[in-house]
């Protein structure tokens, strides 16, 4: 069963006027993750998630999209406690494509997943009923003031990261031959690999990765490994 996927990030004795650099910091480790390098979309939203945002603005993919620190900076002029500061920046990670579904219509795309962008990797070596391609998906980087949501930060941390689906790192739909193992295993290293230069980068002193439902992603993906075993 899929479930939202999270990494949240905690700094000591931040200020709010220092959350602008440690949001910039996050959004630039993408690039060389995987990423896009420019920011998609930016949104403010005041003192919870039930009202109404007070800034909106997309941007869009590729050159259309803007740059971190730019984004950063028009989101964060309107700077108060009890706002949230949330930003969408593309990321692409190998999924499975199933013929069979994709056969139904062009625009029945899985949930969660964009069109792969021009020009994107696909692999042919998977056998013939399912092949494997870099697709792109939205990814969600908030910064939370001390007083948004009653203190939504405390759990949640001071930037919070919302990957969508973790489906890419188990796919726990489909048989997991050498192929799927392989490229599992690419999406999970990219994973790794963008926390640990998102922490380091923005000078984390704690990170948390998390799930909606509780459930541990390194012991699903140890519990998949080991069926293929």
């Amino acid at each position: 069963m899929a479930d939202t996927l999270y990494l949240s990030f905690w700094y000591p004795n931040l200020r709010l006027a220092g959350l602008a650099d440690k949001l910039t910091a996050v959004l630039g480790a993408f690039p060389k993750h995987g990423g896009e390098a420019r920011v998609y979309s930016a949104t403010v939203w005041p003192v919870g998630w039930s009202e109404s945002p007070v800034f909106q603005k997309v941007f869009g993919h590729g050159e259309r999209g803007l740059e971190p620190r730019q984004a950063v900076a028009d989101a964060l002029e309107l700077l108060h406690e009890d706002y949230a500061y949330e930003f969408q920046i593309g990321w692409s990670l190998w999924e499975p494509e199933i013929p069979q579904i994709a056969a139904a219509g062009p625009f029945q795309q899985a949930q969660g997943r964009l069109p792969a962008p021009l020009g994107s990797t696909q692999d042919d070596s998977a056998a013939t009923e399912i092949r494997w391609a870099r697709e792109l998906r939205l990814v969600s980087v908030t910064g939370y003031g001390p007083l948004f949501d009653e203190g939504a930060y405390e759990q949640d941390g001071h930037i919070r990261i919302n990957f969508g689906s973790d489906a890419a790192f188990l796919d726990e739909e489909i048989e997991l031959d050498s192929t799927a193992a392989r490229h599992v295993e690419e999406n999970v290293r990219q994973l790794v690999e963008l926390t640990t230069a998102a922490e380091k980068d923005s000078g984390a002193t704690a990170r948390l990765l998390w799930s909606e439902l509780g459930e541990s992603l390194a012991q699903r993906l140890a519990a998949r490994l080991g069926m293929a075993n």
